[in-house]
Formats: structure tokens, C-alpha cells, sequence
């Protein structure tokens, strides 16, 4: 979470100068390179996919998720955009259950409204201007949550191929409209480009290093402790003072999405005693 919210800090600093499909594609360019050796190991399998175009939609919306929080992250404070990127597990839960056809009881249905009514405290449509910023935000959690779709619609896919194939097809497909957008990148501001796209993979190696050792019901509550590690480098870096109501939303956010799955237990359990 340290190595990640570093790289968020540089993606705001950085968006500022440079479009956020420009820094996708050096993040996405840097991230191939690291992985170079084990593409050219299994180029036979991405070049003979049985599902090409599930795997092709599942990297236009992680392109698309990627892109918007990016440029969320260049127009709002730090915080913000990650106690907006909770609400992914809320919306991807009615997008199962309309996409998918997951079975959805209606005490998770209760919990997802209650969590987005967290989700207006925290943005205040009474307060805070409807911005680009916003929409981004919230346009990045929309296609996440498509892209989570996706790769749950691609059960069974090698592992390896998914994470390759996600890499290389990031590239590519950024790269056409950041060459349109194209804003030259002075050597003096090359070791903040690099450390984006180093910063995020080494990001994910601990996150997947984490997840091996130790359980997942440990670790998925940790997570929400990147609020307080973003708020914190927000007001280190750039002055961003969190507000009341962006702490109350994201409390009522993070404790739906907790409380949802325990109380549903609870609730089969007694009905079966």
C-alpha cells in the first residue's frame, strides 16, 4: 500500500504536465519490459487464445479503469479518489447479479444502498462542484468493475496468460491515442515517470507475495487502511486536509462492504439452527 500510494502521489504530481493516457502507457510500457522474459516464454499461447475477444474487452476496460483514475487522481485529493475507489465491490455486486446472474439476498442489497449513501457524504453533491475530477473517479470504479466482470466471465484462463496478456494489451492500446496527445518528457522529469510504472509493479509483487502467505480474509480488511496512507501523503505532498465528511462517508463505506458478507452468515446460520 506504501509503494502504491507513492505511485499515486507521483500520478497526481505528474498529471498536471502530462495527459493521463500518456502516463498509462509509460506505466503499461514499463510494466512490459519487466515481464519481457516470460512473454517471450509463453508468446505461443498469446498468439492461440481460445476467448481473444473476452480478452480484448477485459483490457479496454482495465485501459479505460486505469486511464479515468489517473486523471482522477490529477484533479482531486488523493483520499478521495480511493474511498470512491471502495464503492467497486458495491457496484460490482448489482453488476454480477445483472451480467452474471449471481444469486444476490436482499440483506446485501440493503448493505450496497447504505454504502452508497456513504458515498454521497463523502462527495456532497450540495457542496462539491460536479467536476471532470468526479467523473472520473467514479467512471474508473464503473469500468473496474466491468473489467472484474470480464475476468470472471474468462474462468479457467491461465494465470499467467491473464497477468501477460493484460500487459502487452495495455500497451498496445494506449499507445495509439497517447501518441495523440503526446507531451514531450524533459530528462529531469524522467526518474518520476520511471518510478510510476517500477512503483506499481513492485506494488503488485508484494500484494501477490502477501496473498501466498497469508489468508485472504487476514489481508482484505488491510486494504482499507490505504485511506489513511493516501490522506496522509495528500496532506505531506500537497496540503490536502481531509474533510469530516469524507471521513464519516468512507467509515460507512468500508463498514458495509465488511459487514455484508458477516451478516448474511449470521443470518443463514440461525435460520439452519
Amino acid at each position: 500500500m506504501a509503494l502504491v500510494t507513492t505511485m499515486q502521489a507521483i500520478v497526481k504530481a505528474e498529471g498536471e504536465t502530462y495527459p493521463a493516457i500518456q502516463l498509462v502507457f509509460l506505466r503499461s510500457l514499463i510494466g512490459f519490459i519487466s515481464v519481457a522474459p516470460l512473454v517471450w516464454r509463453h508468446r505461443r499461447k498469446l498468439t492461440d487464445l481460445s476467448n481473444i475477444r473476452g480478452h480484448l474487452a477485459r483490457v479496454a476496460f482495465n485501459s479505460a479503469a486505469l486511464t479515468l483514475n489517473f486523471a482522477a487522481f490529477a484533479a482531486l485529493p488523493l483520499a478521495l479518489v480511493t474511498a470512491i475507489g471502495f464503492t467497486r465491490p458495491l457496484m460490482l455486486l448489482v453488476m454480477a447479479a445483472i451480467m452474471l446472474g449471481e444469486s444476490v439476498s436482499r440483506t446485501r442489497y440493503v448493505f450496497t444502498a447504505l454504502g452508497f449513501l456513504g458515498v454521497i457524504i463523502m462527495v456532497q453533491p450540495d457542496a462539491i462542484p460536479w467536476n471532470m475530477g468526479l467523473l472520473a473517479a467514479f467512471g474508473s470504479v464503473f469500468f473496474g468493475s466491468l473489467a472484474v466482470v470480464q475476468t470472471r466471465r474468462l474462468a479457467g484462463e491461465n494465470t499467467v496468460i491473464l497477468m501477460l496478456f493484460y500487459t502487452v494489451g495495455l500497451m498496445i492500446l494506449t499507445s495509439i491515442p497517447a501518441a495523440f496527445v503526446w507531451v514531450p518528457i524533459p530528462w529531469s522529469a524522467a526518474p518520476n515517470i520511471i518510478l510510476i510504472g517500477a512503483l506499481a509493479q513492485l506494488g503488485q509483487y508484494c500484494w501477490l507475495q502477501a496473498y501466498q502467505k497469508q489468508e485472504a480474509r487476514l489481508l482484505a480488511p488491510i486494504g482499507y487502511l490505504s485511506i489513511l496512507f493516501s490522506g496522509f501523503a495528500g496532506w505531506l505532498y500537497f496540503g490536502e486536509i481531509p474533510s469530516l465528511s469524507l471521513g464519516i462517508g468512507a467509515a460507512i463505506v468500508v463498514l458495509t462492504t465488511l459487514l455484508a458478507t458477516s451478516t448474511e452468515r449470521w443470518l443463514v446460520n440461525r435460520k439452519e439452527a
